[in-house]
C-alpha cells in the first residue's frame, strides 16, 4: 500500500490540471483521443485514483472538451435579430 501511495503523489506532483486556453480551440477543433485520455485520468485523480469508474471519467472528459471546442460565434446574437 505504501508504494501505491509514494506513486500517487509523483504522479499528482507531476500532472496539473489543464490550463484553459491552452489548447488549440478553434471551430473545427475536435478533441483528440489523447486530450480526451489526459482529462479522463485528471478525473480520475481529482476522485481519489480508485478504480471502477473508467467509462464514466472518459464521457465527462469528452463532454468538457467537446463543450470547450463550441464555436466562439454562439456566444455572439446577430445584430437586428430579435428573439
Amino acid at each position: 500500500m505504501e508504494l501505491k501511495e509514494k506513486r500517487n503523489e509523483a504522479v499528482r506532483a507531476s500532472t496539473g490540471p489543464m490550463q484553459p486556453g491552452a489548447e488549440n480551440i478553434s471551430a473545427d477543433h475536435a478533441p483528440g483521443v489523447e486530450e480526451i485520455r489526459l482529462r479522463a485520468y485528471e478525473i480520475h485523480l481529482e476522485r481519489g485514483g480508485f478504480p471502477g469508474n473508467e467509462l464514466d471519467d472518459w464521457l465527462q472528459a469528452e463532454r468538457e472538451l467537446q463543450g470547450a471546442a463550441q464555436p466562439k460565434a454562439q456566444q455572439f446574437k446577430v445584430a437586428g435579430k430579435t428573439e
